[in-house]
C-alpha cells in the first residue's frame, strides 16, 4: 500500500482549495436528479461533447435555490465518513508530491525551456462551478483549462472501488497525477493545439481527445516511476495503478452500460491504450516517451 508517511510530506495548504461546506461556489441549482444527470452525460458522450459542458449548459437554464444542493441539504462541509477522512490525507499529500516532482522535472527535461506553475486541486462536495461548466459527484475528477484548476469530489473514489473495482490508495493518486498531467498540457502549449485542431476539424475531434487522455496517461506514469525510484511504493502498487487506467478504458464503460464498444467514439482510450501509456511513462520517466500523437514531438 502506498503509505501517507512515504510522501515526506502532509500536504501543502496553499495547494488546496477547499469548497465543501457551501462557501467556495456550490451550485445551488434545481432540476436534474441524479437519473437526468446520467442520461445527459451518456448522450454527450455518444455525441463526443464534454459531459460537463454539456451539464453546465442544461443547469444554466434552471431556477436556483440558494444554499442547498439537488438534494435539498446543504453541501457536506467535510469528509463524509473515515474513507473519505483517508482519501483526503492522500490527496493532499499525493497532490503535494505530484507538483513538487514536476516543479523540479519539467525544466529537467525540457533542457529548461519549460517551467512548472503550481495549481490548486478543488475539493468539493455533490457540487461546483467551473469555467468548464457545473462539476457534480457525477462528473468524476477532471482538469478545467479556463481557471487550470484540478476538480475532484472525494466520493468518487468509493465509486472508483466500488463500481470500477478498483481500489487502494496507489489508484487514488494516479487519478491525481493523470489530471495533473492535463495541466502539463496546458503549460506545454499541448492542449490548447489541440482544441484549435478539434474546432478546424471536428471529425478528428474524438481521436485528438484520446491522444490527448492517453498522454496524460503517459504523464501519470513518469511520476509513479519516480515515486517508486524514491521507494514510496510497495508490491502490488503499481497494479493498482494499472487496474485503475483499465477500468476507466472507454470499452469497459461501454461495457459495464451494457453499450456496444464503438472506438470511433472513444474520448479516453481502451483499457489496453491507457496501460500501454501509463507503462510507458514508468518505464522511461521521461516525457519524450509521451508522443501519443506520433509526430516526434509531443503536441500534434
Amino acid at each position: 500500500m502506498l503509505s501517507l508517511m512515504r510522501f515526506g510530506n502532509e500536504g501543502n495548504d496553499s495547494d488546496i482549495q477547499d469548497r465543501r461546506g457551501g462557501g467556495g461556489g456550490g451550485i445551488a441549482k434545481a432540476g436534474l436528479g441524479l437519473g437526468g444527470m446520467v442520461v445527459v452525460g451518456v448522450i454527450a458522450l455518444l455525441l463526443g461533447k464534454n459531459p460537463i459542458e454539456v451539464i453546465g449548459a442544461v443547469q444554466g437554464n434552471q431556477a436556483p435555490r440558494a444554499g442547498t444542493n439537488r438534494a435539498g441539504r446543504a453541501p457536506s462541509p467535510g469528509p463524509r465518513d473515515a474513507d473519505e477522512r483517508r482519501a483526503e490525507q492522500l490527496v493532499r499529500r499525493a497532490t503535494t508530491d505530484i507538483q513538487n516532482y514536476w516543479q523540479t522535472a519539467l525544466p529537467q527535461q525540457t533542457g529548461g525551456q519549460s517551467q512548472y506553475q503550481r495549481t490548486q486541486l478543488v475539493l468539493f462536495a455533490d457540487e461546483t462551478r467551473s469555467p468548464c461548466g457545473a462539476a457534480t459527484a457525477q462528473s468524476g475528477p477532471f482538469y478545467c483549462p479556463g481557471d487550470q484548476l484540478v476538480y475532484i469530489d472525494l466520493s468518487f473514489y468509493a465509486e472508483l472501488a466500488r463500481r470500477f473495482r478498483a481500489p487502494g490508495d496507489f489508484a487514488q493518486a494516479y487519478v491525481l497525477a493523470h489530471e495533473f498531467g492535463h495541466h502539463l498540457q496546458k503549460l506545454l502549449g499541448v492542449e490548447p493545439r489541440v482544441r484549435a485542431l478539434q474546432r478546424q476539424n471536428r471529425a478528428e475531434s474524438n481521436a485528438l481527445s484520446v491522444k490527448l487522455e492517453l498522454q496524460a496517461d503517459c504523464f501519470a506514469g513518469v511520476w509513479a516511476a519516480s515515486a517508486a525510484r524514491r521507494s514510496m511504493l510497495d508490491a502490488g502498487d503499481i497494479e493498482e495503478g494499472l487496474a485503475a487506467a483499465a477500468s476507466i478504458g472507454d470499452d469497459r464503460i461501454a461495457q459495464m452500460g451494457g453499450r456496444r464498444v464503438s472506438p470511433e467514439r472513444f474520448t479516453h482510450g481502451s483499457s489496453a491504450e491507457r496501460v500501454r501509456w501509463f507503462r510507458a511513462g514508468m518505464a522511461s520517466e521521461s516525457i519524450r516517451a509521451c508522443d501519443t500523437f506520433g509526430r516526434g514531438t509531443l503536441s500534434p
